[in-house]
């Protein structure tokens, strides 16, 4: 994982608006994903890309909150929150129910990268990935 080389405190991360958080978790996640399927197995990037979709989807993000949850802060149920609650709009044949949680999700990795907390995306990351045994 790559390290923000330009923290800044809790209170002025949380002052971005969820969606300009969202709009950098995005981002983080995207490359977190890239990264651990690269690191996984040398494949063309075809089949990267095809692995990569069962990840990044609103579906998969939001089932990737589920087994999150229960591990945030209160704060970072805070954020989350803000993101999920946000006014998002989902994509024409997305669930609005996954679509919000997948926001909320990306709020809270763009919120904790900017807030340089990169011990704890490891670990949310981490637990994204611990049952990936392909």
């Amino acid at each position: 994982m790559f390290t923000n080389i330009n923290p800044m405190d809790k209170r002025s991360a949380a002052q971005y608006s969820p969606l300009a958080l969202a709009y950098l978790g995005d981002g983080i996640y995207e490359l977190n994903v890239r990264e651990h399927l690269l690191l996984k197995a040398n494949k063309s990037n075809g089949k990267l890309h095809t692995e990569a979709l069962r990840y990044v989807s609103a579906s998969a993000q939001a089932a990737f909150c589920n087994k999150i949850l229960e591990i945030l802060t209160e704060e970072e149920l805070a954020v989350f929150k803000r993101g999920r609650n946000s006014n998002a709009t989902p994509h024409k044949n997305s669930d609005v129910g996954e679509y919000k949680a997948a926001t909320g999700l990306e709020t809270l990795i763009g919120y904790l990268y900017l807030s340089g907390q990169n011990d704890r995306l490891s670990e949310i990351f981490n637990l994204i990935f611990s049952e990936d045994n392909t």
